[in-house]
Order: C-alpha cells, then sequence, then structure tokens
C-alpha cells in the first residue's frame, strides 16, 4: 500500500504540473495568430493523436481493449469534457476575459459541492482558508469591470462547472479510462469545431504549432492533471487549478513582451501566495496524521 503522503504529493505534482502545462494557451494563441476555431480543432485533434501514440507506446498489445471495455462513467466523463469545452470556447466570444477569469476561481468552491454531494469528502479549513485568498487575487486581477454578457457568463460558468465534475468523475468513478477517453474527447471536440475553421489560412509553420498546440497544451495537461485529480480532494485539485490564472499571462509577458499592470501582478502574486500555502498547509497536515496514525503510513 502507498504511503498516503506520497500518494498526495504525487496528486499535487501532476496537477500543478497539468496546470503549468495549460497555462500555455495563451501563449500557443498568440505565437499561432489563426482564427480560434482553428485553434481549437488543431489542439483537439492533435492532442488526441498525440494520447493515443501513449496508449499505443505503453500497451502495443493491448491498447484497442482499452476503447472496447468503455463502461457509463467513461461516456458520461467524455460527454462531460465535451460539453465543458464547447461552453468555454463559445464563452469567449460572449463575455469578457475579465469576468472568464472572475467565473473560474469559483472552480474550487463548485468542485467542493459537487464533491461533498457525489463523493461525500468535507474540505479541509486549509483549502477553504486558500481559496478564498485566490478568490481575492483573482478579483484583484481582473478588477470588476461591466463588458460582460449575461450568455457570455452563463457559458462560461457551465464551462467551470464542467471541469469541476471531470474532477469528481475520476475521483468517484476509479475504473474510468482517463486516457481513452480523453482521445475520443478531444478528437470530438476539435471534430465538432472543424466545419468553421479557416484551414486555408494554415500555413506549414502553423501546422507545426497547432501540432505542439495539441501535444503540449490538450495531451500533456490533460494527463497530468487526470490523474492527479485523482489522487487529491477536489477543492485541493481546484485550488491548485488556480495557477493557470496568473501565470496564463505570465508566458505571453516573458515570450511576447506584453506587459501587465501592477493590477495583474498583484493579483496574480496573491494567488500563487495561496497555492503555496495551501501546499505547505496539506503536507504539514499529512505528516500530523502519519504521526498520530502511524499505521496509514
Amino acid at each position: 500500500m502507498m504511503d498516503p503522503r506520497r500518494e498526495h504529493l504525487f496528486g499535487i505534482i501532476f496537477v500543478t504540473a497539468g496546470a503549468v502545462t495549460w497555462s500555455s494557451a495563451g501563449f500557443f494563441t498568440r505565437l499561432i495568430a489563426l482564427d480560434y476555431p482553428t485553434m481549437i480543432a488543431g489542439r483537439g485533434i492533435f492532442g488526441a493523436v498525440g494520447m493515443l501514440a501513449i496508449i499505443i507506446a505503453f500497451a502495443p498489445k493491448t491498447w484497442t481493449s482499452q476503447f472496447r471495455n468503455m463502461g457509463w462513467s467513461d461516456a458520461l466523463y467524455i460527454v462531460n469534457y465535451i460539453f465543458g469545452t464547447i461552453c468555454y470556447v463559445s464563452s469567449l466570444g460572449q463575455t469578457s476575459i475579465a469576468h472568464n477569469a472572475v467565473i473560474f476561481a469559483t472552480l474550487p468552491f463548485i468542485a467542493a459541492l459537487l464533491g461533498f454531494i457525489f463523493v461525500r469528502e468535507l474540505p479541509s479549513r486549509e483549502a477553504i482558508f486558500a481559496s478564498a485568498i485566490a478568490m481575492v487575487g483573482v478579483v484583484i486581477m481582473v478588477g470588476f469591470s461591466n463588458d460582460g454578457a449575461l450568455l457570455g457568463d452563463i457559458l462560461s460558468f457551465l464551462g467551470t462547472a464542467s471541469m469541476a465534475a471531470s474532477i469528481i468523475i475520476v475521483r468517484k468513478y476509479r475504473s474510468v479510462n482517463i486516457a481513452a477517453g480523453a482521445v475520443i474527447a478531444s478528437f470530438t471536440s476539435g471534430v465538432i469545431v472543424l466545419p468553421f475553421a479557416e484551414l486555408s489560412a494554415v500555413t506549414p509553420t502553423h501546422l507545426v504549432y497547432l501540432v505542439l498546440f495539441g501535444l503540449l497544451n490538450a495531451s500533456a495537461g490533460l494527463t497530468l492533471y487526470s490523474l492527479g485529480s485523482r489522487r487529491l480532494p477536489p477543492m485541493e485539485t481546484a485550488l491548485i487549478s488556480l495557477i493557470d490564472t496568473p501565470l496564463s499571462p505570465f508566458w505571453v509577458w516573458l515570450a511576447f513582451g506584453e506587459k501587465a499592470g501592477p493590477q495583474t501582478l498583484a493579483g496574480g502574486l496573491i494567488v500563487l501566495f495561496a497555492v503555496i500555502l495551501h501546499i505547505f498547509m496539506s503536507q504539514r497536515r499529512q505528516r500530523l496524521v502519519v504521526r498520530l496514525d502511524p499505521g496509514r503510513s
């Protein structure tokens, strides 16, 4: 039996790595500079190809069985992924980035609520405290703007709720085949927006960038995030995910020199502080639990 502290630490590492990988979306969007449907289609399709290659590499003789042996919980995971992707993509054109960021900051609280309802897991006091700090940081980052729209805000909320639901699904149903489900969901989401893509504008250079976008942002990000979410409570997974919010503009600034204002920097530092504080407190709590109950190690 694996040490609970080590299992918890692996969960933190995987989710953090997944969130860092996902935070490259803004970088790739600026780098590729194509219409959004084309980028989403490329990300989904090439991401699916990358994940399929990983599956075949690790199970060259039995990989097809992973797709044949899927159950209703796998179908639930796939449908939820596709639904969330469509909602999120649609919301980007209907409301402001500021509103999207603030709504995304509710992810830990939605995950905590769904976790209590479906998994019967109560969030720790440390997670609640750190989530509240992170929420303050995100609000400071984006400010309070009036440039959103009701439809876009609703779609953004549904996309955030879908992400929280994916955390609960892989946590509750351990039999879900994350890799195979991600291949189907990623490919399907890419195909859905393909009719709206401007494929004639894609150059060989764009194609290389789209492949990297799919492999790094979609394939690696989703795999790492899903593996980590199985090892952590829902609210903790969602909290660590918020590291994506300040890192996204950081990569754009680093690569393209787009400076962030003091409000963005201050809020981003608060979010990072909240995540690091929670990691420190949760690891300290894990060590205390093992000392009080050595049989759990």
